[in-house]
């Protein structure tokens, strides 16, 4: 079996794929231009190339790995707000950058495309938890990007034959993510209260999130990439837990695990935050044989470990 290119694989998800793919035996070439990855988080045994997927120089990857024959997209614009602000921008890394890919898929005979979108192509839907087929409604450039770039994987699929899977993530949380990040509420949370400093809760605090740990959407991939297009069903799979969590209720869990007084600030709600997400997962555990395994107290302990023993 031949290589696996991760773009995006120095950051918060493609780092953790690509520790478990090389503790499988698999060879693995990252495409990242280190914007919210780091160096620190780049496995040794990898293949880096320190590039942006829309830098004309991502050609001499395949070139010079002719073997890739699985890619993982991750890499993108991620960020609703800088969305809103850059349009062009957010389109031109999201849908841009993935057709450009795609392209270099069909000229390389890459054979397989897992490709990672967002519960933000949904918007607010009013029935809970949200199935695949539901209408997407985004409410941000950022999740019109990625709905369009949903678009483009799905017709190279049908076009030339390629193995594509969609993965729709809910709020992925866990080691190596950043407090920077937009969906990182649990990363700034810890944070704040390992630094003794007073949690902020935009809102009343009723809002709820379905949390996913990272090392299940991990698997998640890792189920795409070892499974065939089945043609009698859409590409597209919610990756999730199916379960609502209230964001008091999780800082509640942290303060308890840290031993601290749940004592928050409550600040105006945000506009454009949707007040309640939950995604049904149970097309990926029927067509993919995959579960999440992970807890959110399990998981969020082991978050907790992370930023108290990281440098």
């Amino acid at each position: 079996m031949g290589k696996v290119l991760v773009t995006g694989g120095a950051g918060f998800i493609g780092s953790h794929l690509v520790d478990l793919l090389i503790a499988e035996g698999t060879e693995v070439v990252i495409v990242d231009n280190l914007s919210s990855g780091s160096l620190k988080h780049v496995h040794p045994s990898s293949h880096l190339f320190k590039l942006d997927i829309l830098d004309e120089r991502v050609a001499d990857v395949f070139q010079e790995h002719p073997d890739i024959d699985r890619i993982v997209h991750l890499a993108a614009q991620s960020k609703v707000g800088p969305s809103v602000l850059n349009p062009t921008y957010d389109a031109q890394v999201n849908i841009q950058g993935t057709i450009r890919l795609l392209e270099f898929s069909r000229k390389y005979g890459v054979k397989q495309f897992v490709f990672a979108s967002s519960a933000a192509i949904y918007g607010p839907s009013h029935t809970l938890p949200i199935r695949e087929e539901f209408p997407a409604l985004p409410l941000s450039p950022y999740g019109t990007s990625k709905y369009a770039a949903e678009a483009y994987v799905k017709t190279y699929g049908r076009l030339y034959g390629l193995n594509v899977h969609v993965l729709r993530f809910a709020n992925v949380y866990g080691p190596r993510q950043t407090a920077e990040t937009e969906a990182g509420v649990i990363s700034i949370f810890i944070e704040k209260l390992l630094k003794n400093e007073q949690p902020i809760i935009f809102g009343d605090g009723k809002q709820t999130r379905d949390f996913i740990f990272v090392l299940d959407v991990v698997n998640a991939i890792r189920s795409c990439l070892e499974a065939e297009t089945n043609q009698e069903v859409d590409p597209v799979y919610n990756v999730s837990t199916g379960l609502q969590t209230s964001v008091e209720d999780l800082l509640k869990e942290l303060c308890a695990q840290l031993n601290v007084t749940y004592a928050p600030a409550f600040e105006q709600e945000r506009s454009g935050d949707i007040k309640h997400s939950c995604l049904d997962q149970q097309k990926l555990q029927k067509h993919l044989t995959w579960n999440p395994r992970i807890a959110l107290n399990e998981g969020l302990a082991k978050t907790i470990a992370y930023y108290q023993t990281r440098e």
